[in-house]
C-alpha cells in the first residue's frame, strides 16, 4: 500500500524516501540516473522498491541527493538534529555563537517563550 507524500520519512518505504529526495532536489529520473550512472529503468525499480542493482549504487545515490544512508533506508538520521535545516536556521546558529554567555541565555529565553506561543 503507498503511502501518502505527507507521511514522515520513517513511516515511507527507502523507495518513497529515494523518490522523495529526488523531487526535491528537482531532478527528473533521467537526470538522477545519468548523475548515478545507470538507466532510467534502474531508478524506477528503486523507486518502487524493486532492488535491480541498488547496493552497489548506495553510496553515489546519498551522495548525489546530500541524503545519509541511515536516511535512506531507514528514514530517521540521529545526526539530522546536529545540523541546520536550512540557510536561515544555519545564520541564526552564526549569530548565536558570537554572541556572549548573556545574550545567549537571554535568546534561549525569548525563544522558548516564542515557541509556547507567548
Amino acid at each position: 500500500m503507498a503511502k501518502s507524500p505527507e507521511a514522515p520519512p520513517a513511516a515511507m518505504s527507502p523507495g518513497q524516501r529515494l523518490r522523495a529526495a529526488r523531487r526535491e532536489r528537482g531532478l527528473t529520473q533521467e537526470e538522477f540516473a545519468a548523475e548515478i550512472g545507470v538507466s532510467r529503468s534502474a531508478i524506477a525499480q528503486w523507486e518502487t522498491d524493486r532492488a535491480g542493482q541498488i547496493r552497489g549504487n548506495l553510496l553515489r545515490i546519498v551522495e548525489v541527493l546530500g541524503v545519509s544512508l541511515e536516511y535512506l533506508l531507514y528514514g530517521d538520521d540521529k545526526r539530522a538534529p546536529l545540523q541546520a535545516a536550512s540557510g536561515d536556521e544555519l545564520a541564526m546558529l552564526r549569530l548565536y555563537r558570537e554572541l556572549t554567555p548573556e545574550d545567549r541565555a537571554i535568546l534561549l529565553q525569548t525563544a522558548r517563550r516564542l515557541a509556547r506561543g507567548g
